[in-house]
């Protein structure tokens, strides 16, 4: 794990370089993903079918076995122990809860001339989640983007979750049945981006496609981006801790391990004012490190893009985690709300020593689903919102009209567009 201190010279060039993540254009991955959208569009189901066998070694007769049966999502949630069902669905409940807050209502108003003037809020139709499989399962992930999409009142949930080897994580089905989610298939990678952007005979297309997969998903969501709508591009995930030393140093060392152990291009960053809290810190890393289940991750992780920095205080502290917008930040300091007005960019801010962000990843509320790689100056977590778009409403009266139609012919005529002009001139009445 790197060793920073803000006072050296190559201070920032070391940060740039060690903050830098542009593998999403990886010239090779992009010109995989894009003959893998191009014939999963020309020959739907047959394609997928393919892909499912080469990538996830499952080979299906016919691609209605790529669907997964409702009754089997009931299996699951039948199947997981008592203790797995109740935090699941505590987990929802609280998800479900503070998404609630976020839903947006129309609104409209009439100015003085009598004009209407407002906004139409509206759920989309349809939309595609993606669950990532691979190193892990995440059941958090469904409640994540399925419930917000519920609250907004999508009319059908689509789920896509790749099944290695045909085997399939019970808690993502039983997750999934808490969720409401509608149809669940077993299709993953670049593949399962294309079904869902241009449709199959079997699965069907949908709106928006949301939630994060490795870098082939993130590059096919920004290539189909327009044809369909998108959340975000996911990178890496990102922990920046900022700590003014009262916090205990094995509490810090376990929150930058519980972002490292994702894989090995994840990010986790101390900054903190106190060299010596840092050496305990380092100290924890060591001994706690041989203990952890995915040590090897966590360690690749920590060598390559981890960092533990010296500031100069507080306030650089909090300027560099501006600079870095990151996923998560941890502000383990005695008085957070103080630093909070400070804060300008970060996915998910979790105040104080006992806020591990690891509860915002499965139950405290808030989505865990963030923006990346400083993508949180412009993007937001997923929300309500996402699953909702707004039409404006405009209905003139015949007084309104009278002058808002010059205001616009004035202005049509200044840019030559005359049918425009005459459009608002016809509806004027004539003046003495």
């Amino acid at each position: 794990m790197q060793r920073m201190d803000t006072r050296d010279a190559d201070f920032d060039q070391r940060l740039e370089t060690l903050t830098a993540w542009d593998e999403a254009l990886d010239a090779s991955v992009e010109a995989a993903v894009t003959g893998i959208l191009a014939d999963v569009r020309a020959r739907g189901d047959s394609a997928l079918l393919e892909y499912t066998a080469r990538f996830d070694q499952l080979t299906l007769p016919q691609a209605a076995d790529l669907e997964v049966p409702p009754e089997r999502l009931q299996q699951a949630l039948a199947a997981i122990s008592p203790l797995q069902r109740s935090a699941l669905e505590q987990a929802a409940a609280r998800v479900r809860s503070y998404h609630e807050h976020q839903h947006q209502a129309s609104w409209q108003y009439l100015d003085s001339e009598g004009n209407l003037l407002g906004q139409k809020i509206t759920p989309l139709d349809r939309v595609g989640i993606y669950v990532p499989g691979g190193k892990a399962s995440y059941p958090s992930s469904v409640l994540m983007n399925a419930l917000p999409a519920q609250v907004a009142g999508v009319g059908e949930i689509i789920m896509v979750v790749p099944a290695p080897g045909g085997e399939l994580n019970d808690l993502v089905l039983a997750a999934a049945a808490i969720a409401g989610v509608d149809r669940v298939f077993t299709v993953g990678g670049a593949q399962a981006v294309a079904a869902l952007a241009y449709g199959t005979s079997t699965v069907p297309a949908v709106d928006k496609i949301v939630g994060p997969g490795n870098i082939y998903v993130a590059t096919a969501k920004r290539q189909v981006f327009g044809r369909v709508g998108i959340d975000m591009i996911a990178g890496p995930s990102e922990i920046l801790v900022i700590c003014d030393g009262s916090t205990d140093p094995d509490w810090v060392a376990m929150d930058l391990f519980s972002q490292a152990e994702h894989d090995e291009n994840a990010q986790a960053i101390l900054l903190c004012p106190d060299a010596a809290y840092i050496e305990r810190v380092a100290e924890s890393i060591e001994r706690l490190l041989p203990s952890m289940e995915r040590a090897s991750i966590i360690r690749a992780s920590l060598a390559g893009r981890g960092a533990l920095v010296l500031t100069r205080d507080i306030a650089e502290a909090v300027a560099l985690s501006n600079r870095l917008a990151p996923e998560h930040l941890e502000l383990s300091v005695e008085d957070p709300e103080a630093l909070l007005p400070d804060i300008r960019h970060a996915g998910a801010i979790f105040m104080g020593a006992y806020t591990s962000e690891s509860l915002g990843d499965y139950c405290a509320g808030p989505n865990h689903v963030l923006p990346t790689s400083r993508t949180a100056r412009f993007f937001s977590p997923l929300g309500v919102y996402d699953f909702q778009k707004r039409s404006s409403l405009i209905m003139c009266s015949e007084a309104g009209v009278q002058s808002l139609g010059r205001i616009a012919s004035t202005l049509a005529r200044g840019e030559q567009l005359t049918a425009h002009a005459r459009s608002a001139e016809l509806r004027l009445r004539e003046t003495d």
